[in-house]
């Protein structure tokens, strides 16, 4: 484990955002979702969510979350101040100049609310002569066979830290969609290159071949740029070495969490736009008024992630009624979604705001970015409205 996060000897309170996947619940269509996504963002803007960002997912099933950056500008429209993003737009899916002018577009038309998030996905150049292996953008692989006695959780100062996952890929599956996304294999090897180019077409001094080069409308508008990652990997070091905001992924990958966040800081370098480090970190949440009733309406979610891991795509989320018990999931089951499970934050306000607490002060985050899946959005949207009322109510104390 790396060593311990700065600020974490005593909790502070930070700003809470809302990271949206756009899930479509059993028995509603993606055009319910992208509804429900709509009323949400106006909500946590009223709530006083500092940020609304989407993910991007492709070919699930269960998620209308595919055109991020067609949705960010109709929910930048549909709402006033709260900040909207991306976490993450998967760079690998897009040529840079294209992403810069869909970030320009916004942020032109909505002035200083505008958040572009990088998300690297992909296999690196050596695996290049493997057939048909191009990662789905949207979700790990699915697990490999779980061991009979998985190892147990550290805690560290509170925090549950899991050991991690091993997962194998649906190199069916995975090689289709990047073919349907123009992947390559090795093509994440240029997320480097990308990530600076596109800086370069916001700040206006790109040039490529000699030849220096205009971006319209990017060039000149104010888009905060982030970074986002899993694990102490390329997408921590670069988010340090250019000083950019990076986002640690506790709520799909928590075992590599203060590792991530570890190697940003250590990497980190002052730049025109940051002088020191800046992070989030993402974690699964459902508040109710009682924890017993948050989790009755977190039933549903082992399924729904084991659907991502064994490679077939997010199902649309069961509703409680018809979401198998844990105690009736098999041993295999239970361990391959066991870290997730083991660090989604369920209960009442109370019960959620000591553990986002923990999170923060282990972490040392200068954010939280909290997600939220349930299978009736109006439990949804009540979850979020009970968490930020708590936020706040103890932040006044």
């Amino acid at each position: 484990m790396s060593a311990e996060a700065p600020a974490r000897a005593a909790a502070r309170r930070v700003p809470l955002a809302v990271l949206d996947l756009v899930p479509i619940p059993s028995g509603a269509t993606g055009r319910d979702a992208l509804a429900n996504t709509i009323d949400l963002a106006q909500r946590a803007e009223e709530f006083g969510y500092a940020r609304y960002w989407l993910a991007e997912h492709h070919l699930n099933p269960g998620v209308a979350g595919s055109a991020p950056h067609t949705l960010l500008g109709i929910i930048a429209a549909r709402t006033e101040r709260i900040r909207v993003g991306t976490a993450a737009t998967i760079i690998g899916n897009y040529e840079p100049v294209q992403v810069a002018e869909a970030f320009g577009t916004i942020a032109s038309l909505f002035p200083g609310r505008t958040d572009l998030g990088f998300g690297r996905s992909g296999l690196p150049a050596t695996d290049a002569a493997k057939p048909a292996t191009a990662p789905q953008p949207a979700a790990p692989p699915a697990p490999a066979p779980a061991s009979p006695e998985p190892a147990a959780n550290t805690i560290v100062d509170g925090l549950v830290v899991p050991q991690p996952t091993t997962y194998r890929f649906n190199r069916e599956r995975f090689a289709l969609q990047a073919r349907l996304l123009g992947r390559t294999p090795g093509d994440a090897d240029g997320f480097a290159a990308s990530v600076t180019d596109i800086a370069a077409f916001f700040e206006g001094d790109f040039v490529g071949d000699g030849i220096p080069v205009t971006v319209q409308p990017a060039e000149g508008s104010d888009v905060e740029l982030w970074v986002h990652g899993s694990s102490a990997g390329e997408s921590a070091r670069l988010a340090g070495r250019l000083g950019l905001r990076y986002g640690a992924n506790y709520h799909v990958l928590p075992s590599g969490v203060l590792d991530s966040l570890a190697e940003y800081r250590a990497h980190f370098q002052p730049s025109a736009t940051l002088e020191r480090p800046h992070t989030t970190v993402s974690v699964d949440v459902v508040v109710a008024e009682t924890d017993a009733e948050a989790e009755r309406l977190a039933a549903g979610y082992a399924e729904w992630v084991l659907s991502i891991r064994e490679g077939q795509g997010a199902v649309p989320y069961p509703a409680p009624e018809d979401a198998a018990a844990w105690n009736e999931l098999s041993d295999t089951v239970r361990d391959a979604v066991r870290d997730r499970l083991d660090t989604r934050f369920v209960g009442s306000p109370e019960t959620v705001v000591g553990l986002l607490e923990t999170l923060q002060r282990v972490t040392g985050a200068d954010e939280l970015l909290v997600t939220t899946i349930t299978h009736d959005h109006a439990d949804r949207v009540n979850s979020y409205r009970l968490l930020a009322e708590a936020w706040s109510r103890h932040d006044a104390d």
